[in-house]
Protein backbone atom coordinates (compact mmCIF):
# COMPACT_ATOMS: atom_id res chain seq x y z
CA UNK A 1 0.00 0.00 0.00
CA UNK A 2 1.31 3.44 -0.92
CA UNK A 3 2.41 5.79 1.84
CA UNK A 4 3.31 9.45 1.37
CA UNK A 5 6.57 10.65 2.91
CA UNK A 6 7.09 14.17 4.20
CA UNK A 7 10.00 15.48 6.27
CA UNK A 8 10.90 18.95 7.52
CA UNK A 9 14.55 18.11 6.75
CA UNK A 10 13.95 18.59 3.01
CA UNK A 11 12.13 21.37 1.15
CA UNK A 12 8.37 21.12 1.26
CA UNK A 13 6.54 20.11 -1.89
CA UNK A 14 5.46 23.22 -3.77
CA UNK A 15 2.77 21.68 -5.93
CA UNK A 16 0.49 18.71 -6.34
CA UNK A 17 3.12 16.10 -5.46
CA UNK A 18 4.76 14.48 -2.44
CA UNK A 19 8.41 14.64 -1.41
CA UNK A 20 8.41 10.87 -1.78
CA UNK A 21 6.21 7.80 -1.71
CA UNK A 22 6.86 4.21 -0.67
CA UNK A 23 5.19 0.86 -0.49
CA UNK A 24 7.48 -0.08 2.42
CA UNK A 25 10.02 -1.76 0.18
CA UNK A 26 10.81 0.77 -2.55
CA UNK A 27 10.96 4.53 -2.09
CA UNK A 28 10.53 7.03 -4.95
CA UNK A 29 11.55 10.65 -4.41
CA UNK A 30 10.11 13.52 -6.33
CA UNK A 31 12.65 15.50 -8.32
CA UNK A 32 14.70 17.49 -5.86
CA UNK A 33 15.73 21.00 -6.79
CA UNK A 34 18.57 22.94 -5.19
CA UNK A 35 16.23 24.33 -2.53
CA UNK A 36 17.16 24.66 1.12
CA UNK A 37 14.71 23.68 3.85
CA UNK A 38 14.03 27.42 4.25
CA UNK A 39 12.88 27.54 0.63
CA UNK A 40 15.95 29.38 -0.68
CA UNK A 41 16.62 28.45 -4.30
CA UNK A 42 20.34 28.20 -5.05
CA UNK A 43 19.84 28.97 -8.75
CA UNK A 44 22.68 31.52 -8.77
CA UNK A 45 25.17 28.99 -7.38
CA UNK A 46 27.46 26.86 -9.59
CA UNK A 47 25.98 23.57 -10.82
CA UNK A 48 28.24 21.62 -8.44
CA UNK A 49 26.75 23.40 -5.41
CA UNK A 50 23.23 22.96 -6.80
CA UNK A 51 23.94 19.24 -7.25
CA UNK A 52 25.09 18.92 -3.64
CA UNK A 53 21.92 20.60 -2.38
CA UNK A 54 19.73 18.31 -4.50
CA UNK A 55 21.51 15.25 -3.12
CA UNK A 56 21.37 16.58 0.44
CA UNK A 57 17.59 16.79 -0.03
CA UNK A 58 17.42 13.23 -1.37
CA UNK A 59 19.53 12.05 1.58
CA UNK A 60 17.26 13.82 4.09
CA UNK A 61 14.18 12.13 2.64
CA UNK A 62 15.85 8.72 2.77
CA UNK A 63 17.09 9.29 6.32
CA UNK A 64 13.56 10.16 7.44
CA UNK A 65 12.66 6.56 6.54
CA UNK A 66 15.77 4.98 8.07
CA UNK A 67 17.61 4.78 4.74
CA UNK A 68 20.66 6.40 3.22
CA UNK A 69 22.17 7.19 -0.16
CA UNK A 70 23.70 3.70 -0.06
CA UNK A 71 20.16 2.35 -0.60
CA UNK A 72 19.67 4.22 -3.88
CA UNK A 73 19.13 1.90 -6.84
CA UNK A 74 18.73 4.54 -9.55
CA UNK A 75 18.78 8.27 -10.05
CA UNK A 76 17.47 10.37 -12.88
CA UNK A 77 19.16 13.70 -13.43
CA UNK A 78 17.74 16.59 -15.40
CA UNK A 79 20.29 19.21 -16.44
CA UNK A 80 19.36 22.56 -17.88
CA UNK A 81 22.51 22.37 -20.02
CA UNK A 82 24.36 19.12 -20.80
CA UNK A 83 27.57 21.17 -20.96
CA UNK A 84 27.31 21.26 -17.13
CA UNK A 85 27.68 17.47 -17.02
CA UNK A 86 31.35 17.41 -15.97
CA UNK A 87 30.88 19.78 -13.03
CA UNK A 88 27.67 17.98 -12.04
CA UNK A 89 29.33 14.56 -12.28
CA UNK A 90 32.26 15.58 -10.08
CA UNK A 91 29.95 16.78 -7.30
CA UNK A 92 27.63 13.78 -7.74
CA UNK A 93 30.60 11.42 -7.36
CA UNK A 94 31.29 12.84 -3.88
CA UNK A 95 28.01 11.29 -2.74
CA UNK A 96 28.37 7.92 -4.47
CA UNK A 97 32.03 6.93 -4.18
CA UNK A 98 31.50 3.16 -3.85
CA UNK A 99 28.92 1.13 -5.75
CA UNK A 100 27.08 4.07 -7.31
CA UNK A 101 23.47 3.57 -8.39
CA UNK A 102 22.35 3.27 -11.98
CA UNK A 103 21.80 6.72 -13.43
CA UNK A 104 20.27 8.52 -16.36
CA UNK A 105 21.28 12.12 -17.06
CA UNK A 106 19.54 14.17 -19.71
CA UNK A 107 19.49 17.75 -20.85
CA UNK A 108 16.03 19.02 -20.06
CA UNK A 109 16.50 22.43 -21.64
CA UNK A 110 14.66 23.96 -18.71
CA UNK A 111 14.46 22.83 -15.11
CA UNK A 112 11.71 24.13 -12.78
CA UNK A 113 12.32 27.48 -11.11
CA UNK A 114 15.33 28.18 -13.34
CA UNK A 115 17.60 25.72 -11.54
CA UNK A 116 20.52 24.08 -13.35
CA UNK A 117 19.76 20.56 -12.05
CA UNK A 118 17.00 18.38 -10.63
CA UNK A 119 17.57 14.88 -9.24
CA UNK A 120 15.11 12.11 -8.41
CA UNK A 121 15.92 8.75 -6.85
CA UNK A 122 14.56 5.25 -6.37
CA UNK A 123 15.79 3.39 -3.29
CA UNK A 124 15.13 0.20 -1.36
CA UNK A 125 14.08 0.15 2.28
CA UNK A 126 14.75 -2.58 4.82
Amino acid sequence: MKRVISTDDAPAAVGAYSQATTDGRVLFTAGQLPLTTDGELLDDEPVADQTRQCLDNVAAILESEGGSLEDVLKTTVFLEDIDDFEAFNEAYGEYFEDEPPARSAVEAGAVPKGAAVEIEAVATLE
